[in-house]
């Protein structure tokens, strides 16, 4: 027979009520709980996906609409460089991994080279990530040809870049939904898995997190106001986009975006430091930084608005 001193036996009595008084919460649900002095235990143990059920999503980016628009974009700077230095060129369009082109006069294929060579970027390698090198390679086809390529550490950075976006949005989105510990992470290269605990409604959590959010910087268009547009006519290039904060407020934008929401490596809300006053500071990987300097070099005044679904959320 196992005989134990007075004082043990108190002490684990004692444990053990002091374990079952905060325990107890769990066996209420939360809506009892509001019921309860406050300075009772409230918190309960979240159980997890496996334990009381929800939601599970898997998504996967569409890496082929990512390499089209960048493609676009390339297209668009090959364009500029080109014209900048005068040369002519025919038959620019985008492929399924780059961007083609001829140059008219064969004397200009050397000084054509040299002129496209200025839209390649380096990439922000280092030795943790593997990456480095440019963002793109220009080759020649023969008979003039020119070919433009994505190499395959800017794939990589840039694919990186939007899934690290994404989780984010993501992330907020579920967040609304007033679920506890959501679990967001990615799976491989291209998807992110998606498990919100106790949330019983797939589809909604799909058609949540499953909407697109296109990020765009824009110039606002100075020769005219939107009520002005509305009343005539809206310039060639420009459309006119709502705020989203403020009902019945307009602004004429150009419809050509300076830069977008791929290019944004990274946004972080501060504190300037020299009036105190609260900013956003962002980042732009090269290609994006290298587009949104010329434009606002060439545009000092010129205000530029930041749309999100079509909505303008800010027009500084």
């Amino acid at each position: 027979m196992l005989n134990f001193s007075r004082w043990k036996i108190i002490t684990i009595i004692a444990v053990s009520v002091i374990g079952l008084f905060y325990a107890a919460p769990n066996l209420f649900n939360a809506k009892s709980l509001e019921n309860v002095p406050t300075w009772l235990p409230h918190k309960q143990v979240h159980l997890g996906l496996d334990l009381q059920g929800g939601s599970h999503l898997l998504l996967e980016m569409n890496k082929d609409e990512l390499i089209a628009e960048w493609l676009e974009t390339i297209r668009d700077d090959a364009r500029n460089a080109l014209r900048r230095d005068r040369i002519g060129y025919t038959g620019l369009r985008p492929t399924q991994d780059g961007v083609v082109l001829r140059i008219r006069k064969p004397e200009d294929q050397a000084k054509a080279i040299t002129s496209l060579r200025t839209i390649i970027q380096p990439l922000q390698g280092s030795v943790f990530t593997g990456t480095g090198g440019d963002d793109l390679e220009i080759s020649e086809t023969g008979q003039g040809s020119i070919s433009i390529k994505p190499t395959n550490p800017a794939l990589t950075e840039r694919i990186n870049s939007a899934i690290g976006s994404t989780i984010e949005t993501i992330r907020r989105r579920v967040d609304e939904l007033g679920t506890t510990e959501p679990n967001i992470q990615r799976q491989g290269q291209a998807r992110i898995l998606v498990q919100v605990p106790g949330f019983d409604d797939p589809q909604k959590l799909k058609d949540l997190v499953g909407k697109t959010a296109k990020l765009t910087f824009q110039l606002v268009e100075p020769s005219m106001t939107a009520a002005q547009a509305r009343a005539s006519r809206t310039p060639p290039g420009t459309e006119i986009y709502p705020a989203s904060d403020e009902e019945g407020i307009e602004y004429l934008l150009k419809k050509r975006a300076i830069v977008s929401g791929e290019d944004l490596v990274d946004a972080q809300p501060s504190f300037d430091q020299r009036s105190n006053e609260p900013v956003v500071t962002f980042r732009f990987n090269s290609s994006g930084a290298r587009r949104f300097g010329k434009v606002t070099r060439d545009n000092v005044g010129r205000p530029f608005a930041i749309v999100l679904d079509q909505e303008v959320i800010s027009a500084p």
